[in-house]
């Protein structure tokens, strides 16, 4: 019985390393992964931004924090994208017409993608809403947050400043 548990526990243990290995870390490459922009109904890979600092952010309509987060959004693309940086938040909704009312409410003026089969969040190893991934202009994933507060905005916004100050 007690090698029974032990093979179990080892499985059990072994599967959990399996999906961190696939999650994307801080110092990571970002994944190579394809979503469709809800402006254009055009898919593109998030590769393509390499030059530019990305701040990527994974969210859902039903998510209370992305409320928050969105005008925070906004602030940062206005202040910060003639500076080189892009904002994509891509949504993970199974509903689309859920997305929509919530961009109804909370008009974006950056880049928004749906990442329907949600593979992308799956290589990016989502774990929560919001999730966003701060990239350098290498590509390279260089701070990873989950969830928004909004005392938490300056802290974010002084690494992306950090970020477009690198060349």
């Amino acid at each position: 019985m007690n090698q029974r548990i032990i093979i179990l526990l080892c499985a059990a243990l072994a599967l959990g390393s399996v999906g961190t290995l696939t999650a994307a870390e801080k110092g990571d490459a970002i994944p190579d992964c394809t979503v469709a922009s809800t402006g254009e109904a055009t898919n593109f890979n998030l590769k393509q931004f390499q030059g530019k600092v990305l701040y990527i952010d994974f969210w859902a309509s039903w998510c209370s924090h992305c409320a928050q987060s969105f005008p925070f959004l906004n602030t940062l693309n206005h202040e910060f994208k003639d500076r080189g940086l892009q904002v994509i938040a891509i949504n993970l909704d199974e509903n689309l017409a859920d997305a929509q009312d919530f961009l109804a409410k909370y008009p974006p003026n950056f880049m928004v993608a749906v990442d329907a089969k949600q593979q992308c969040a799956t290589d990016f190893g989502v774990k929560a809403m919001p999730s966003s991934y701060l990239v350098d202009r290498k590509g390279h994933i260089r701070h990873i947050h989950i969830g928004f507060r909004a005392g938490e905005a300056e802290e974010l916004k002084a690494l992306v400043e950090q970020l477009l100050a690198e060349h």
